[in-house]
């Protein structure tokens, strides 16, 4: 798993106002916690971007003030009106503490489903995965090689080593549905068929 360093500074006044000054100056407050202690501290608005904008789980070098961290965002609150980032959460990664993270899912091959005229459809887009720290997957790869017209891939289907996806194994991932068009080929086929 790639990894960010950002540094930070910890916040001598946690309130409103102290929060309102520090995102007028460019940076946004926050928390890590998980660890012995929590920390209150401040990181520029443009570190946070490549680790916030993004579908990709990162790991985090925090520098709080000389104080070295491992963790990762777990939370990030924003404003409703412009998108911008008011408050982020980070915790901290011990080597021999299991963390449940939020994995991208990815996409490979080609659905045979999809190449008869099927329709994708991907329902979701990340899965709640539970590992320790190093044995956390960058993303989650799914094939499509065998996903024919009506089949699907279930949360049930996906296995990972040394790693536990928390989500229901019901759930579907990805399936390939009939399109309009391919269901009406096959009944003008099967008329034609009636008609010989």
């Amino acid at each position: 798993m790639k990894s960010i360093a950002i540094s930070g500074s910890l916040r001598k006044n946690v309130g409103k106002r102290d929060a309102k000054e520090l995102r007028y100056e460019g940076k946004v407050p926050a928390v890590l916690y998980g660890g012995k202690e929590q920390y209150h501290f401040a990181v520029s608005a443009t570190d946070l971007k490549p680790v916030i904008y993004t579908p990709d789980v990162h790991f985090i070098d925090l520098d709080i003030d000389g104080q070295k961290f491992q963790a990762i965002v777990q939370d990030a609150q924003f404003h409703p009106l412009n998108d911008q980032v008011r408050h982020v959460d980070f915790l901290e990664l011990h080597e021999n503490k299991e963390v449940a993270l939020n994995v991208p899912i990815k996409l490979t091959g080609t659905s045979p489903g999809v190449k008869v005229g099927g329709k994708l459809v991907q329902k979701l887009r990340k899965l709640k995965v539970k590992a320790l720290p190093k044995n956390l997957p960058q993303y989650i790869e799914i094939s499509l090689e065998s996903l024919e017209v009506g089949k699907s891939v279930r949360v049930g289907d996906v296995e990972l080593e040394n790693a536990k996806v928390l989500n229901n194994a019901d759930d579907t991932i990805v399936s390939v549905v009939m399109s309009r068009a391919l269901r009406q080929a096959e009944q003008e086929a099967a008329k034609a068929e009636k008609k010989k």
